[in-house]
């Protein structure tokens, strides 16, 4: 059982990111991403299903037969995107309404199953739950980030419409710069795929310059040690 809880914070936020490092849930990354709104709300629908998720497939992990254990999962993941789905209907209507059918399409993102059988199925209810937050916490995180991107290159705004969308409380991240109209492109799928791909490249350097500084800083303190 894991209770590094730093360490499955870091996996799920960075070494192990949903987007930037597993390449997952593209077709949310995508289609959701073209304001920094849509994708903190889609995010956190996600980080809901995963966490709950998560916590239940622990709870459950002794109890079904692995014969079965796929399809009780599936079953799972789809009940928890049907309550996260009316929910949202019920208390987020505008944005529901934006978001549509990725909603229910939360059932079928390999990283909420992934989780459930690479880590709940084989670790406690508390290191699960902080799986679960991590995971959501680094998707989410990615989806908004790309958004944002897309946003402001396309149409010069940033978090447009969050006070309607997501509620009143949300109105101070709303910006908007003055005199831009925006270039189309990036708030279409081919932006979308351009601003993905400068962001892997840029997060493979930051790795690699991390890693050569740890390695420069290992040699350094080999001969001092000697």
């Amino acid at each position: 059982m894991s209770d590094n809880y730093g360490s499955i914070m870091k996996e799920g936020l960075w070494d192990q990111n949903v987007v930037f490092t597993q390449l997952l849930a593209m077709c949310p990354v995508m289609a959701v991403t073209t304001s920094g709104t849509n994708g903190l709300g889609m995010g956190m629908a996600t980080t809901a299903v995963l966490l709950v998720s998560n916590i239940l497939v622990s709870m459950i992990r002794h109890t079904v037969s692995s014969q079965v254990r796929i399809p009780v999962f599936v079953v799972l993941i789809a009940t928890l995107v049907t309550v996260v789905d009316m929910a949202m209907n019920a208390w987020m209507h505008e944005l529901y309404k934006v978001l549509g059918l990725f909603i229910a399409l939360i059932v079928v993102n390999c990283a909420i199953l992934g989780r459930a059988e690479a880590f709940a199925v084989k670790n406690g209810v508390m290191a699960s739950a902080v799986d679960g937050l991590a995971m959501g916490l680094g998707f989410t995180g990615a989806l908004t980030f790309i958004g944002l991107i897309r946003e402001f290159l396309g149409s010069g705004t940033l978090f447009a419409q969050a006070s309607n969308l997501l509620g009143p409380s949300f109105a101070f991240l709303e910006m908007k710069l003055p005199g831009y109209g925006g270039a189309l492109l990036m708030i279409l799928p081919p932006g979308g795929f351009a601003i993905l791909g400068f962001l892997l490249a840029g997060k493979r350097v930051m790795e690699q310059r991390i890693a050569a500084r740890a390695k420069d800083a290992a040699d350094g303190a080999a001969p001092a040690a000697a």
